[in-house]
Protein backbone atom coordinates (compact mmCIF):
# COMPACT_ATOMS: atom_id res chain seq x y z
CA UNK A 1 0.00 0.00 0.00
CA UNK A 2 1.42 2.96 -0.81
CA UNK A 3 0.93 6.39 1.55
CA UNK A 4 1.27 10.04 0.76
CA UNK A 5 3.77 11.22 2.65
CA UNK A 6 3.69 14.75 1.48
CA UNK A 7 3.41 17.52 3.89
CA UNK A 8 1.83 20.37 1.69
CA UNK A 9 -1.60 21.76 2.71
CA UNK A 10 -3.78 20.72 -0.73
CA UNK A 11 -4.57 23.89 -2.70
CA UNK A 12 -7.87 25.37 -2.80
CA UNK A 13 -10.20 23.09 -5.51
CA UNK A 14 -10.82 26.77 -6.92
CA UNK A 15 -7.25 28.03 -7.42
CA UNK A 16 -6.47 24.86 -9.21
CA UNK A 17 -9.10 24.90 -11.40
CA UNK A 18 -7.67 28.37 -12.71
CA UNK A 19 -4.21 27.39 -12.83
CA UNK A 20 -5.56 24.56 -15.13
CA UNK A 21 -7.61 27.17 -16.96
CA UNK A 22 -4.41 29.19 -17.38
CA UNK A 23 -2.46 26.78 -18.17
CA UNK A 24 -4.12 25.33 -21.20
CA UNK A 25 -4.90 29.51 -21.88
CA UNK A 26 -0.88 29.66 -22.01
CA UNK A 27 -0.88 27.24 -24.83
CA UNK A 28 -2.59 29.05 -27.37
CA UNK A 29 -1.29 32.46 -25.77
CA UNK A 30 1.01 32.54 -28.76
CA UNK A 31 -1.29 32.29 -32.03
CA UNK A 32 -2.91 35.77 -31.19
CA UNK A 33 0.41 37.21 -31.02
CA UNK A 34 1.63 35.16 -34.27
CA UNK A 35 -1.30 36.61 -36.27
CA UNK A 36 -0.33 40.24 -34.76
CA UNK A 37 3.31 39.88 -36.23
CA UNK A 38 1.75 38.44 -39.88
CA UNK A 39 0.05 41.90 -39.96
CA UNK A 40 2.96 43.76 -38.58
CA UNK A 41 4.89 42.20 -41.32
CA UNK A 42 2.69 43.27 -44.17
CA UNK A 43 3.68 47.12 -43.13
CA UNK A 44 7.54 46.28 -42.61
CA UNK A 45 7.46 44.76 -46.12
CA UNK A 46 5.06 44.48 -49.08
CA UNK A 47 6.60 41.19 -49.54
CA UNK A 48 6.29 39.59 -45.98
CA UNK A 49 3.30 37.63 -46.68
CA UNK A 50 3.99 36.24 -50.24
CA UNK A 51 4.12 32.48 -50.40
CA UNK A 52 7.67 32.50 -51.20
CA UNK A 53 8.13 34.47 -47.87
CA UNK A 54 5.46 32.53 -45.60
CA UNK A 55 7.55 29.30 -46.83
CA UNK A 56 11.22 30.74 -46.04
CA UNK A 57 9.88 31.05 -42.72
CA UNK A 58 9.32 27.47 -42.38
CA UNK A 59 12.20 26.13 -43.62
CA UNK A 60 14.37 28.61 -42.18
CA UNK A 61 12.35 27.28 -38.53
CA UNK A 62 12.11 23.55 -39.76
CA UNK A 63 15.68 22.43 -37.77
CA UNK A 64 15.31 24.93 -35.17
CA UNK A 65 11.67 22.93 -34.38
CA UNK A 66 13.77 19.17 -34.25
CA UNK A 67 16.11 21.16 -31.98
CA UNK A 68 13.23 22.22 -29.72
CA UNK A 69 11.34 19.24 -29.94
CA UNK A 70 14.16 17.49 -28.38
CA UNK A 71 14.95 19.84 -25.83
CA UNK A 72 10.91 19.98 -25.14
CA UNK A 73 10.70 16.46 -24.52
CA UNK A 74 13.85 16.25 -21.72
CA UNK A 75 12.62 19.47 -20.03
CA UNK A 76 9.23 18.14 -19.69
CA UNK A 77 11.01 15.12 -17.35
CA UNK A 78 12.67 17.83 -15.02
CA UNK A 79 16.14 17.73 -17.00
CA UNK A 80 17.66 19.75 -19.76
CA UNK A 81 20.70 19.07 -22.47
CA UNK A 82 22.47 22.32 -23.39
CA UNK A 83 25.06 20.02 -26.14
CA UNK A 84 21.73 19.31 -28.73
CA UNK A 85 23.81 22.31 -30.58
CA UNK A 86 26.91 20.88 -30.67
CA UNK A 87 25.31 17.37 -32.07
CA UNK A 88 23.77 18.92 -34.72
CA UNK A 89 27.03 20.20 -36.24
CA UNK A 90 29.15 17.23 -35.33
CA UNK A 91 27.05 14.23 -36.03
CA UNK A 92 26.09 15.95 -40.17
CA UNK A 93 30.41 16.83 -40.25
CA UNK A 94 31.21 12.76 -39.19
CA UNK A 95 28.69 11.91 -42.13
CA UNK A 96 30.13 14.13 -44.50
CA UNK A 97 33.39 13.43 -43.78
CA UNK A 98 32.83 9.48 -44.30
CA UNK A 99 31.29 10.53 -47.84
CA UNK A 100 33.68 13.36 -49.20
CA UNK A 101 36.52 12.08 -51.48
CA UNK A 102 40.06 11.37 -50.23
CA UNK A 103 41.38 13.69 -52.47
CA UNK A 104 39.56 16.28 -50.47
CA UNK A 105 41.52 18.59 -48.21
CA UNK A 106 39.90 17.14 -44.93
CA UNK A 107 37.62 13.68 -44.60
CA UNK A 108 38.12 10.26 -43.81
CA UNK A 109 38.67 8.54 -47.00
CA UNK A 110 36.50 6.27 -46.69
CA UNK A 111 34.40 7.56 -49.35
CA UNK A 112 31.30 5.56 -47.82
CA UNK A 113 27.80 5.23 -49.89
CA UNK A 114 25.50 8.34 -48.76
CA UNK A 115 23.28 6.42 -47.08
CA UNK A 116 25.77 4.82 -44.83
CA UNK A 117 26.49 8.13 -43.82
CA UNK A 118 23.18 9.49 -42.90
CA UNK A 119 23.05 6.44 -40.78
CA UNK A 120 26.05 7.63 -39.07
CA UNK A 121 24.46 11.01 -38.56
CA UNK A 122 22.12 9.40 -36.93
CA UNK A 123 24.28 7.22 -34.93
CA UNK A 124 26.33 9.73 -33.37
CA UNK A 125 23.79 11.91 -31.94
CA UNK A 126 21.85 8.45 -30.69
CA UNK A 127 25.15 8.04 -28.96
CA UNK A 128 25.83 11.46 -27.56
CA UNK A 129 22.50 11.12 -26.16
CA UNK A 130 23.46 7.87 -24.50
CA UNK A 131 26.73 9.16 -22.83
CA UNK A 132 24.97 12.36 -21.49
CA UNK A 133 22.09 10.01 -20.08
CA UNK A 134 24.56 7.49 -18.39
CA UNK A 135 26.77 10.48 -16.57
CA UNK A 136 23.27 12.12 -15.68
CA UNK A 137 20.65 9.27 -14.78
CA UNK A 138 23.10 6.23 -13.60
CA UNK A 139 26.15 8.27 -12.15
CA UNK A 140 23.78 11.63 -10.83
CA UNK A 141 25.67 13.41 -11.95
CA UNK A 142 24.41 17.51 -12.17
CA UNK A 143 22.83 17.75 -15.79
CA UNK A 144 23.62 21.49 -16.36
CA UNK A 145 27.43 20.63 -16.01
CA UNK A 146 27.53 17.27 -17.84
CA UNK A 147 25.66 19.01 -20.69
CA UNK A 148 27.62 21.77 -20.74
CA UNK A 149 30.49 19.98 -20.76
CA UNK A 150 29.53 17.91 -23.95
CA UNK A 151 28.45 20.90 -25.47
CA UNK A 152 32.68 21.81 -25.32
CA UNK A 153 33.59 18.84 -25.83
CA UNK A 154 31.71 18.14 -28.98
CA UNK A 155 32.30 22.04 -30.60
CA UNK A 156 36.36 20.82 -29.76
CA UNK A 157 35.85 17.89 -32.13
CA UNK A 158 33.70 19.34 -34.82
CA UNK A 159 36.35 22.01 -35.13
CA UNK A 160 39.03 19.13 -34.87
CA UNK A 161 37.95 16.55 -37.28
CA UNK A 162 36.91 19.46 -40.08
CA UNK A 163 40.15 21.33 -39.32
CA UNK A 164 38.18 24.56 -38.83
CA UNK A 165 37.33 24.10 -42.57
CA UNK A 166 33.64 24.67 -43.96
CA UNK A 167 32.84 21.33 -45.90
CA UNK A 168 31.62 21.06 -49.10
CA UNK A 169 30.54 18.82 -51.98
CA UNK A 170 28.56 16.20 -49.89
CA UNK A 171 26.03 13.74 -51.78
CA UNK A 172 22.59 15.36 -52.85
CA UNK A 173 20.65 13.02 -50.30
CA UNK A 174 22.40 15.70 -47.26
CA UNK A 175 20.78 18.44 -48.58
CA UNK A 176 17.10 16.24 -49.92
CA UNK A 177 15.51 17.43 -47.03
CA UNK A 178 15.98 20.82 -47.46
CA UNK A 179 15.51 20.98 -50.83
CA UNK A 180 13.35 18.51 -52.10
CA UNK A 181 9.61 19.95 -51.39
CA UNK A 182 5.83 18.52 -51.49
CA UNK A 183 2.98 20.88 -53.03
CA UNK A 184 5.82 23.59 -52.65
CA UNK A 185 7.16 22.62 -49.26
CA UNK A 186 10.22 21.34 -48.37
CA UNK A 187 10.50 17.90 -46.73
CA UNK A 188 11.87 19.32 -43.64
CA UNK A 189 9.12 21.04 -42.80
CA UNK A 190 6.48 18.40 -43.37
CA UNK A 191 8.81 16.08 -41.34
CA UNK A 192 9.14 18.61 -38.17
CA UNK A 193 4.98 18.38 -38.53
CA UNK A 194 4.94 14.89 -38.64
CA UNK A 195 7.48 14.57 -35.65
CA UNK A 196 5.62 17.22 -32.80
CA UNK A 197 2.70 15.86 -34.20
CA UNK A 198 3.63 11.98 -32.83
CA UNK A 199 5.41 13.64 -30.22
CA UNK A 200 1.72 15.56 -29.12
CA UNK A 201 -0.07 12.54 -29.65
CA UNK A 202 2.50 10.46 -27.68
CA UNK A 203 2.25 12.86 -24.57
CA UNK A 204 -1.43 13.21 -24.55
CA UNK A 205 -2.92 9.57 -25.22
CA UNK A 206 0.37 6.96 -24.54
CA UNK A 207 1.62 5.66 -21.06
CA UNK A 208 4.75 6.93 -22.16
CA UNK A 209 4.37 10.54 -22.68
CA UNK A 210 2.12 10.31 -19.33
CA UNK A 211 5.29 8.37 -17.50
CA UNK A 212 7.37 11.85 -18.54
CA UNK A 213 5.25 14.26 -17.37
CA UNK A 214 5.25 12.22 -13.74
CA UNK A 215 8.48 11.95 -13.51
CA UNK A 216 8.89 15.82 -14.33
CA UNK A 217 6.11 16.63 -12.01
CA UNK A 218 7.35 14.35 -9.04
CA UNK A 219 9.95 12.07 -9.43
CA UNK A 220 9.62 9.84 -6.68
CA UNK A 221 6.33 9.61 -6.74
CA UNK A 222 6.81 8.32 -10.40
CA UNK A 223 9.01 5.15 -9.13
CA UNK A 224 6.39 4.70 -6.42
CA UNK A 225 3.28 4.30 -9.45
CA UNK A 226 5.91 1.69 -11.07
CA UNK A 227 7.65 3.43 -14.16
CA UNK A 228 10.86 2.57 -14.95
CA UNK A 229 11.81 6.48 -14.34
CA UNK A 230 15.71 5.31 -15.16
CA UNK A 231 14.59 3.75 -18.31
CA UNK A 232 12.72 6.18 -19.65
CA UNK A 233 15.00 9.30 -19.15
CA UNK A 234 17.77 7.06 -20.92
CA UNK A 235 15.25 6.98 -23.98
CA UNK A 236 14.40 10.88 -23.95
CA UNK A 237 17.91 11.68 -24.04
CA UNK A 238 18.83 9.02 -26.85
CA UNK A 239 15.41 10.41 -28.91
CA UNK A 240 16.42 14.10 -27.99
CA UNK A 241 20.51 13.18 -29.80
CA UNK A 242 18.83 11.62 -32.45
CA UNK A 243 16.67 14.60 -33.06
CA UNK A 244 19.57 17.18 -32.74
CA UNK A 245 21.01 15.30 -35.61
CA UNK A 246 18.20 15.40 -37.91
CA UNK A 247 17.97 18.95 -36.82
CA UNK A 248 21.62 19.31 -38.03
CA UNK A 249 21.06 17.67 -41.38
CA UNK A 250 18.00 19.70 -42.33
CA UNK A 251 20.49 22.90 -41.17
CA UNK A 252 23.05 21.15 -43.76
CA UNK A 253 20.69 21.29 -46.06
CA UNK A 254 19.50 24.99 -45.79
CA UNK A 255 22.50 26.29 -45.83
CA UNK A 256 24.10 24.03 -48.74
CA UNK A 257 27.57 23.22 -46.24
CA UNK A 258 28.70 22.44 -42.65
CA UNK A 259 30.77 25.02 -41.18
CA UNK A 260 32.95 24.35 -38.69
CA UNK A 261 30.61 26.26 -36.24
CA UNK A 262 27.47 24.74 -37.60
CA UNK A 263 24.66 25.19 -34.58
CA UNK A 264 26.70 27.72 -32.67
CA UNK A 265 24.29 29.69 -30.08
CA UNK A 266 21.52 28.03 -31.27
CA UNK A 267 20.86 26.65 -27.43
CA UNK A 268 19.86 30.10 -26.67
CA UNK A 269 17.27 30.56 -29.45
CA UNK A 270 15.73 26.40 -28.54
CA UNK A 271 15.42 27.66 -24.85
CA UNK A 272 13.73 30.82 -26.01
CA UNK A 273 11.43 29.11 -28.02
CA UNK A 274 10.32 26.18 -25.66
CA UNK A 275 10.25 28.75 -23.01
CA UNK A 276 7.70 31.30 -24.93
CA UNK A 277 5.69 27.76 -25.79
CA UNK A 278 5.10 27.06 -22.16
CA UNK A 279 7.42 23.83 -21.56
CA UNK A 280 8.35 24.29 -18.29
CA UNK A 281 12.18 24.91 -16.84
CA UNK A 282 10.80 22.69 -13.76
CA UNK A 283 9.96 19.89 -15.52
CA UNK A 284 5.99 18.15 -15.69
CA UNK A 285 4.34 21.09 -17.72
CA UNK A 286 4.08 21.75 -21.66
CA UNK A 287 2.58 20.45 -24.76
CA UNK A 288 4.03 20.42 -28.36
CA UNK A 289 1.48 22.60 -29.81
CA UNK A 290 2.88 25.38 -27.44
CA UNK A 291 6.32 24.30 -27.99
CA UNK A 292 5.57 24.59 -32.13
CA UNK A 293 4.15 28.19 -31.79
CA UNK A 294 6.81 29.05 -29.82
CA UNK A 295 9.13 28.07 -32.90
CA UNK A 296 6.71 29.95 -34.97
CA UNK A 297 6.85 32.87 -33.48
CA UNK A 298 10.36 33.24 -33.43
CA UNK A 299 10.41 32.47 -37.17
CA UNK A 300 8.29 34.99 -37.82
CA UNK A 301 10.27 37.70 -35.63
CA UNK A 302 13.61 36.94 -36.70
CA UNK A 303 12.26 36.87 -40.62
CA UNK A 304 10.42 40.36 -40.02
CA UNK A 305 13.43 42.05 -38.17
CA UNK A 306 15.71 40.64 -41.42
CA UNK A 307 13.73 42.20 -44.03
CA UNK A 308 13.93 45.56 -41.91
CA UNK A 309 17.61 45.01 -42.05
CA UNK A 310 17.88 44.61 -37.95
CA UNK A 311 21.29 44.03 -36.95
CA UNK A 312 21.83 40.69 -35.65
CA UNK A 313 23.02 41.70 -32.33
CA UNK A 314 19.41 43.27 -31.60
CA UNK A 315 17.96 40.27 -32.84
CA UNK A 316 19.40 38.38 -29.95
CA UNK A 317 18.32 41.20 -27.61
CA UNK A 318 14.88 40.87 -28.54
CA UNK A 319 14.94 37.02 -27.75
CA UNK A 320 16.50 37.46 -24.36
CA UNK A 321 13.52 40.03 -23.82
CA UNK A 322 10.83 37.51 -25.46
CA UNK A 323 12.55 34.56 -22.29
CA UNK A 324 12.29 37.55 -19.62
CA UNK A 325 8.59 38.21 -20.76
CA UNK A 326 7.39 34.21 -21.30
CA UNK A 327 9.20 33.44 -17.54
CA UNK A 328 7.05 36.69 -16.11
CA UNK A 329 3.96 35.43 -17.58
CA UNK A 330 4.85 31.41 -16.45
CA UNK A 331 5.33 32.95 -12.83
CA UNK A 332 1.84 34.46 -12.69
CA UNK A 333 0.00 31.68 -14.46
CA UNK A 334 1.47 28.76 -12.19
CA UNK A 335 1.33 30.86 -8.96
CA UNK A 336 4.62 29.51 -7.39
CA UNK A 337 8.20 30.56 -7.60
CA UNK A 338 10.35 28.69 -10.62
CA UNK A 339 13.87 27.44 -8.56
Amino acid sequence: MITDVTTKAPAPAGAGRRRIVWGRLRELALVPAILVLLVVGSFVSPSFLSQANLVSILGASAALAMLVLAEALILITGKFDLSIESSAGLAPAIGALLVVPATAAVGFGTELPAGVALVAVIAVGAVVGLFNAILIVKFRLNAFIVTLAMLIVLRGLHVGVTEGQTLFDMPDAFFALATTTFVGVPLSVWLAVVAFAIAGFMLRYHRLGRALYAIGGNIEAARAAGIRVERVMIGVYVVGGVLAAVGGLILTGYVGAISANQGQNMIFTVFAAAVIGGISMDGGKGSMFGALTGVLLLGIVNNMLTIAQVSSFWIQAVQGAIILVALMIARVTSGRAQD
